[in-house]
């Protein structure tokens, strides 16, 4: 429905959708996209060494590796991460958020995974400060030279903007598709395989979002040392068609 200037948009559920909402649920929905151009389809956060050795070989196992991933490995301190850094940026703590950047490197298991998040933050920080300015990101990246661990530079573009529980669901969803699609190249599976895969995961997603979101800084810790043991077997692995 459009109505002089303003626009609503009235879904199947009888909700409503503002234009107050498309304020940040558009961009959200951008920064997290497959297409966004961060470069994350080139990770596999050490799956593909766990398929070459036969611990991930079909959509059960693959459902078992994104869980630890969020739940125990370094899916869920990215989350706790993201929480912090974005409500501290809400409430105008920008010395707090240096320390989490900080935090955030040295919770890296191996090489390839602080890579990972380095580059994709890096990739992250140009695309969103050339199309979507006027972020709490550009502060951020200005004094940290534009090299921010991935969940960083997405939190500071949301902190103040879109909802943290909207936010974290969202990234956690963005993370676990994009594990998945990965598996579904390596393993091999077929697409709706993969897309069962997702659906099974949606609870698991909703879990990890809404426990990081109550957790503090000192409770962060993880517990999947098998993922962090693949990643820095990946880095010799003879051959590779993922970048972790």
């Amino acid at each position: 429905m459009i109505t002089g200037t303003s626009m609503t948009i009235l879904t199947p559920m009888d909700g409503i959708i503002t234009t107050a909402d498309a304020d940040w649920l558009y961009p959200l929905m951008a920064w997290l996209s497959p297409a966004y151009p961060v470069g994350a389809y080139s990770y596999s956060h050490g799956l593909e060494w766990l398929v070459e050795t036969g611990a991930v070989r079909d959509a059960a196992t693959l459902a078992e590796y994104v869980t630890a991933v969020l739940r125990r490995g370094g899916g869920w301190t990215d989350l706790v991460l993201f929480a912090r850094v974005s409500e501290t940026l809400a409430t105008g703590g920008d010395a707090q958020v240096d320390d989490i950047i900080d935090l955030a490197q040295a919770l890296r298991g191996s090489a390839e995974m602080a890579l990972e998040s380095a580059q994709q933050g890096a990739a992250f920080v140009l695309a969103t400060r050339a199309a979507w300015p006027g972020t709490p990101l550009d502060g951020l990246a200005d004094r940290w030279g534009g090299a921010l661990p991935y969940p960083v530079a997405v939190a500071a573009a949301c902190a103040g903007r879109a909802p943290l529980p909207a936010a974290l669901a969202a990234y956690a969803q963005a993370l676990a598709a994009n594990l998945v699609s990965a598996g579904v190249r390596l393993i091999p599976l077929g697409q709706t395989s993969g897309q069962q895969t997702l659906a099974a995961l949606a609870p698991v997603v909703a879990a990890a979002a809404a426990q990081a979101l109550a957790t503090p800084l000192d409770e962060l810790g993880s517990a999947a040392p098998l993922l962090d043991i693949a990643s820095m077997h990946h880095e010799t692995q003879y051959t590779r068609l993922f970048r972790s």
